[in-house]
């Protein structure tokens, strides 16, 4: 058996070789869902066999990456100032919510393809979490529609926010449009 400090060094090549593994797996993912275990073993700089040692199936690779973009994301969106006018702070969620969807686009269809149904949502919980709560305080101002449920008004948001993303990898929305098209259509949405 190894010494404490060889088996120490191994695992902190493994935590190094998954944290590559991950970066390269978002990185080329979020411009090709299609990428290869070939190209993301290669861009991470690690064999086949490493990869596969720490990731056994394509669906584990993909939900680790989509993991990783939304931990990103929540770094961002966790320091948003949401208070005020809900409709306000819901055009600055949005604005943020738009750029981190945008550049995981191609990703999150990589995720969609291969995870089980549902689990693209349930890793979105927290953001859910956060649109409800100013879906539901724009309720009480009055100022969002209150005929449909918050949580209705969040799937739809989704779908708003995922469809634009969509549109926008097949080239049917120009980029630079993207932002207010989504912001235009939420806040029509919420509004009534």
């Amino acid at each position: 058996m190894g010494s404490p400090s060889a088996r120490s060094g191994r695992r902190a090549d493994a935590e190094r070789n998954i944290v590559s593994i991950v970066s390269a797996a978002r990185a080329l993912m979020s411009s090709d869902p299609n990428a290869t275990t070939d190209d993301i073993a290669q861009a991470a700089g690690v064999g086949r066999m490493t990869l596969y040692g720490h990731f056994r199936t394509r669906a584990d690779l993909v939900e680790a990456a989509l993991m990783d973009a939304l931990r990103a994301g929540e770094e961002t969106l966790s320091c948003l100032d949401l208070a005020g006018d809900a409709r306000e702070a819901m055009t600055r969620l949005l604005a943020s919510s738009w750029e981190i969807v945008a550049e995981s686009a191609a990703l999150l269809s990589a995720a969609e393809a291969v995870l089980p149904a549902g689990r693209v949502r349930e890793l979105h919980a927290e953001p859910a979490r956060r649109m409800a709560e100013l879906i539901g305080r724009g309720q009480e101002q009055g100022v969002f529609r209150t005929d449909l449920t918050a949580t209705w008004l969040v799937s739809l948001v989704h779908y708003i926010l995922h469809g634009a993303a969509s549109e926008l990898r097949a080239g049917r929305l120009p980029a630079q449009d993207a932002a207010d098209v989504v912001t235009k259509s939420v806040q029509s949405a919420l509004t009534g």
